[in-house]
């Protein structure tokens, strides 16, 4: 035993082991959050509990979603365990709540009873409702038994029909002429500043402002015709757990669904439909509900935006101090500084962020090119630019130190190779030092990536909001806008795990994103690897 201490070999045990369980815990945390938010997808069993309150009987309806237990002392001193148990019983509109703990105490049997005929219905207002179907009304006749599911089924199809062609008129088609109507008097507003506003101007943008308004009451027109239409899909009414009745419009309807009589295969088919909206929508209910479609967009496209910032000034900073600058006191401090600026609380990044870049930067290009816009500012405000910029600054020193590492691995001899040949300094960087250390600039940008997508705290103070009206990327030219404030995925998870209202029905939607952004994470950082993998093989011949 003692050679085999002295040998150091449990050195490498205690390595091991400490990889091992770092793995375990890696692996476990990201089933943990795979299977808490993808079980939101999942159509859930819904039961009827039978609750005791005084003398009477209450029954409640809903799905199961957390069993906790809760130790109490019994009269004698003894210590209890009575499960408690969270059930979404939806209909807000209702009781006012879509969440209710029940004791096991007070049940009056522990099994719950599978409730048949049962229809959950989402709604885009006021989520969702359980009961059962009594009549659906449609144009005057009233359909009740078995009819009122197919009549249902085509009117809720012709529902997102209409609602999706609603969306994409006001979304896309007005908020282009809105887009081009608001140019239009930011350019008046030039041409009045430089002193060049004529009759021929005020003729010109004249009729292009005629002809947008045109354009904005045919599609104005168009939507009234479709919400006219919404009107008469019918309505639908169901009783609800307590025998009261619930008027449900069509045209609120988003989905509906009965758990209870689904094979598995429909339960399959229904929770990859739910990942497909839950990608493709937009939020609703104060994010509580819906989609992540634009924290998406507005999450990639800041990742990129920053990863075409921090590479050249990385790149550049680390080639000077490795291949020119003189080692000295100097470089010693400023690669100090470097080191230290890691360990930066990112918020500060933020403040800087917001006074620097946004307050001067911002303001002085405001005065500059968009005075004419003044008060209202253009990019002296926080935007997608500047939250590029602040996660750049915050991810500096990861790509400068990852980048110089790579830059002394490369043989002297390869440079002193390239002079003697004739090649002059800057020929033997960009010819063969720097093609050579792709590999660890690549290394750096992986590790880059991986910090700006899951920082909140400085993008909270320089472009990210809660809801934002517009993409930062759209088919309207320069089609990435810098200056637009951005949802992000982090700042997502964040609002909707401690801001919302309704914690017990934001916890899904939370796992669900965390989820989501550690997979983008992970897309992007395969796709950074495999880039890197490539280079290494393409010069791994001149190592040699």
């Amino acid at each position: 035993m003692k050679e085999w201490f002295n040998k150091g070999e449990h050195w490498i045990w205690m390595s091991s082991a400490t990889v091992a369980i770092s793995v375990v815990l890696v692996f476990g945390l990201f089933f943990m959050i795979a299977y808490k938010g993808l079980v939101h997808f999942w159509p859930h069993t819904v039961y009827e509990y039978q609750i005791k309150q005084g003398d009477q009987i209450a029954p409640i309806v809903g799905e199961l979603r957390d069993t906790k237990i809760k130790e109490v002392f019994s009269d004698d001193g003894q210590k209890l365990e009575i499960p408690q148990h969270l059930i979404k019983v939806g209909n807000r509109d209702i009781y006012g709540i879509d969440f209710r703990w029940i004791s096991e105490e007070n049940l009056v049997s522990v099994e719950p009873k599978v409730v048949q005929g049962v229809t959950v219905v989402e709604r885009y207002e006021y989520g969702n409702v359980y009961g059962w179907y009594e009549s659906f009304k449609l144009a005057g006749k009233v359909f009740t038994g078995e009819a009122v599911h197919e009549t249902l089924l085509a009117q809720v199809a012709e529902g997102k029909r209409l609602h999706d062609e609603i969306k994409t008129i006001e979304k896309l088609d007005i908020g282009a002429i809105n887009y081009k109507l608001e140019q239009l008097r930011l350019e008046e507003k030039r041409l009045k500043a430089d002193d060049e506003w004529n009759d021929q101007e005020s003729a010109r943008l004249e009729a292009e402002r005629a002809e947008l308004q045109t354009e904005f009451k045919e599609l104005q027109a168009q939507t009234n015709v479709l919400y006219a239409q919404q009107k008469e899909l019918g309505e639908l009414t169901m009783s609800v757990s307590g025998g009261q009745q619930l008027n449900i419009p069509v045209k609120n309807i988003v989905d509906f669904w009965q758990p209870n009589d689904m094979s598995a295969s429909e339960k399959t088919g229904f929770f990859f439909h739910g990942i497909g909206r839950f990608l493709t929508e937009d939020p609703r209910e104060a994010n509580t509900e819906g989609g992540i479609f634009p924290a998406m967009i507005g999450t990639i496209t800041m990742v990129l935006i920053m990863t075409i910032l921090v590479t050249p000034m990385g790149v550049i900073a680390a080639i000077y101090m490795r291949e020119y600058a003189k080692d000295g006191p100097v470089l010693r401090m400023v690669r100090i500084s470097i080191n230290n600026l890691a360990g930066v609380p990112s918020i500060v990044f933020g403040i800087f962020g917001l006074g620097f870049f946004v307050y001067i930067i911002g303001g002085s290009i405001d005065e500059l090119f968009y005075s004419y816009a003044l008060p209202s500012p253009t990019f002296g405000s926080p935007g997608l630019l500047w939250a590029s910029l602040t996660m750049a600054l915050l991810t500096l020193p990861v790509v400068i130190v990852s980048t110089e590492e790579g830059l002394s691995r490369i043989p002297r001899s390869l440079r002193e190779g390239g002079l003697a040949l004739g090649a002059t300094k800057i020929e033997v960087i960009s010819k063969i030092v720097l093609p050579m250390a792709l590999p660890a600039i690549m290394t750096g940008l992986i590790l880059a990536i991986a910090r700006a997508a899951g920082e909140v705290a400085p993008l909270m103070l320089v472009g990210v909001v809660k809801l934002a009206p517009e993409l930062p990327v759209d088919l309207i030219a320069p089609f990435v806008h810098l200056d637009r404030k951005f949802m992000h995925l982090g700042f997502h998870i964040y609002d909707v795990g401690f801001q919302s209202p309704n914690v017990e029905a934001s916890q899904p939607l939370v796992y669900a994103t965390s989820l989501l952004l550690v997979l983008i994470i992970v897309g992007l950082n395969l796709g950074a690897i495999s880039i890197r993998n490539r280079l290494r093989e393409k010069y791994k011949a001149l190592e040699h």
